[in-house]
């Protein structure tokens, strides 16, 4: 979209990506920000989290944002071009599982802090074309950069076997009827492709039992989650990413990540268990052979909650869950 109807696009949008930041204050703190730092915002979003650290980071500090999506970059870069008291920024377009890539763009030897902010932002959800929204009649896309990726939910409906379907929504979405899902699925697209959110829906009500959908909410939510999962290679990103954030860190760089659903938190929870163990080899050894030394010191033995008042204000807070790492020399 180019002239006036793109900036019009991206006024709105700079309203809808104004959402609430998650644990803003425990994030802060966990980042143990100070003038000077730099600090990269994996998950940049609107940027709810990025201005905040930007004034803790002033005058002198750097910001690095990372988001694919154009939408996200063009409202974070009008909202900290607003902020007056804002250290510099620099904003890259890219998925945070390149993060290797990004940094040495951003020609930087080291950062002083990485953040976060796993999940779906809300305006994502709300823009029909993309997909997202199992509320809505929307073409079933879910790419986070539809300029870039190729593979759309639709396909994924459409070409998976059932196998695979079954595989993806038990290990993706949890989902109890994975396999009874699957085979509605492929029973569905067999007299016509599936292709846009309203019929997937239809689909997975036929297939929970009537009993089973009277709690937990939507009965689609975990089958789209599945999906969208899958789509972006989500979990793959996020341990690559990972990897490559315990390397950027500077000493005494601190790695805050907060997680949304508990394979994410799984994830983050084995990475930073990978890279604060010592010595593997066995008690009876009288020297160590293995050579490991910690990396990481873990500062959240358990992942910090959202306060009750918190939840109240905030709904989308209620599952989030915030881990911390630090740097060792």
């Amino acid at each position: 979209m180019t002239g006036s109807g793109r900036l019009a696009s991206v006024e709105t949008l700079t309203v809808e990506y104004r959402h609430t930041p998650v644990m803003l204050t425990e994030c802060l703190e966990a980042l143990a920000l100070a003038n000077g730092k730099v600090i990269v915002d994996c998950t940049l979003g609107g940027a709810g989290h990025s201005i905040e650290v930007a004034k803790r980071i002033a005058p002198d500090g750097l910001l690095i944002g990372i988001d694919q999506d154009d939408m996200a970059l063009a409202a974070a870069e009008k909202r900290l071009k607003e902020s007056s008291d804002a250290a510099q920024f620099l904003l890259l377009k890219g998925n945070f599982g390149d993060l290797d890539d990004l940094l040495q763009k951003a020609e930087v030897p080291g950062v002083d802090g990485i953040l976060y902010d796993l999940g779906i932002s809300s305006p994502q959800v709300d823009i029909l074309e993309r997909g997202f929204s199992y509320h809505e009649n929307a073409p079933l896309d879910m790419r986070m950069d539809p300029g870039t990726q190729t593979l759309t939910a639709a396909e994924v409906i459409n070409s998976y076997t059932q196998h695979d379907l079954t595989r993806i929504l038990h290990t993706y979405g949890e989902e109890r009827w994975a396999s009874r899902i699957a085979q509605f699925i492929v029973r569905a697209r067999a007299k016509a492709p599936i292709e846009r959110a309203d019929q997937l829906v239809d689909v997975v009500k036929q297939a929970i039992p009537a009993s089973a959908r009277r709690s937990g909410g939507h009965p689609a939510r975990r089958t789209f989650q599945a999906l969208r999962i899958e789509v972006n290679g989500e979990m793959d990103v996020l341990r690559a990413s990972l990897d490559a954030a315990v390397r950027w860190l500077n000493p005494d760089g601190r790695l805050a990540v907060m997680s949304y659903h508990s394979l994410e938190d799984s994830i983050v929870k084995e990475a930073f268990k990978k890279y604060s163990q010592g010595c593997t080899c066995p008690p009876d050894l009288p020297v160590c052979r293995c050579g490991n030394t910690p990396v990481i010191d873990v500062i959240t033995r358990k992942p910090i909650a959202p306060s009750e008042g918190e939840v109240a204000e905030n709904p989308r807070a209620r599952s989030a869950r915030l881990r911390v790492a630090r740097k060792l020399a």
